[in-house]
């Protein structure tokens, strides 16, 4: 009785083993099916090359007091072009003092240091669309502070942010230049970015800023396509659903359903071969958009772009960059979309904080 009693609890237990294995093997299952994890991509030996040498051409074309833009309207919005260029770097792994281009980069944040004002404009107050400007500028300037919590950088970067806040629209949103009036996604989105940059950074931004700047994206959303317009009710577009979906993330919304949606706009999009309109702007926030999605849709994201970057890049020896081949909105130039694209290549190394979830 006793040799039985123990076969039955042997019996038992395998049973219940065998069981609870089963369970665990489906969990995996569905976990795998649901995979947002991010690590599925990486950056192959070309792609690495590339960006090595496009990083090379970029600290080339750096101006003696730290800024980047040589011509045309790179000249005519340095700010901008470094902010870019800077933020190329850091996705790299380059910061301030550290790592290869560590002197680039600490000449390049010493210039937008030095064009920040008592009130907080930053740059040239009679650009009549300087707040593009000022959210690049504060982006940059919060994730080199975040990294390395400059007591130099802090001050300035609280001036920028203050500046920001206190030009919220009643709608939610904000424009061209620092006046609550009215707002448009391009702006919006880059202060929304900026803010969440300096909050991961340390900085204390008001979260009804953030929940106000939620409700005018949302209110741009078209409900039909899935995008998101320039303005609430006008017509959807890539670059404009890209950065709206991103400034969703960006503020915790990662699962929200307009930003599954806009993902899916933004896929569409690309397999018809309809960006025709602000390719490299829109990238500059569809691809770390894509990564905070994850799984298989980043993975087949990410494929994609590249084959087409690699496909347009330029090449001298060991040096790399882009032209604006496939813009038809506004034709910047090459620091322009080479700082852009280094950007999106680089995003599987993981260096930027703001991209992560």
């Amino acid at each position: 009785m006793k040799v039985m009693n123990t076969f039955i609890f042997n019996w038992r237990n395998l049973i219940l083993s065998v069981f609870l294995l089963l369970i665990g093997l489906l969990n995996c299952g569905v976990q795998g099916a649901d995979d947002k994890s991010q690590n599925n991509v990486v950056v192959d030996k070309k792609t690495d090359e590339v960006l090595r040498g496009a990083l090379r051409w970029l600290a080339s074309k750096q101006l003696p007091n730290g800024a980047w833009g040589l011509s045309g309207d790179e000249a005519a919005h340095k700010v901008a072009m470094s902010s870019y260029a800077i933020m190329a770097f850091l996705s790299c792994g380059h910061l301030p003092g550290e790592g290869e281009y560590g002197k680039t980069v600490a000449a390049g944040v010493q210039y937008l240091l030095d064009q920040i004002q008592p009130d907080g404009i930053i740059g040239n107050r009679n650009d009549g669309q300087y707040m593009y400007s000022h959210g690049l500028a504060t982006i940059a300037l919060g994730e080199i502070y975040g990294q390395t919590k400059s007591q130099v950088i802090k001050p300035k970067l609280e001036r920028l942010v203050r500046l920001i806040i206190s030009s919220q629209s009643r709608e939610g949103g904000w424009r061209y230049r620092p006046i609550s009036q009215d707002a448009d996604i391009s702006v919006t989105v880059l202060q929304v970015v900026a803010l969440r940059s300096a909050k991961n950074a340390g900085l204390s931004i008001p979260q009804q800023t953030l929940d106000n700047a939620v409700k005018y994206v949302k209110k741009c959303y078209d409900q039909r396509s899935g995008g998101f317009s320039y303005q609430p009710g006008g017509s959807p577009g890539f670059a404009r659903t890209s950065a709206a979906i991103y400034s969703l993330q960006v503020c915790g919304l990662y699962d929200d359903l307009m930003v599954q949606k806009g993902s899916e706009y933004l896929i569409k999009s690309i397999e018809k071969g309809e960006i025709r309109e602000w390719f490299t702007y829109g990238h500059f926030y569809a691809a770390p958009a894509q990564y905070m999605i994850g799984g298989e849709i980043w993975k087949k994201w990410y494929e994609k772009v590249k084959a087409i970057l690699l496909e347009d890049v330029k090449a001298e020896k060991d040096i790399y960059y882009w032209e604006p081949k496939r813009d038809r909105g506004r034709d910047v130039g090459p620091t322009y979309c080479t700082s852009i694209f280094v950007s999106v290549l680089a995003i599987p190394y993981h260096y930027i904080p703001l991209y992560q979830r």
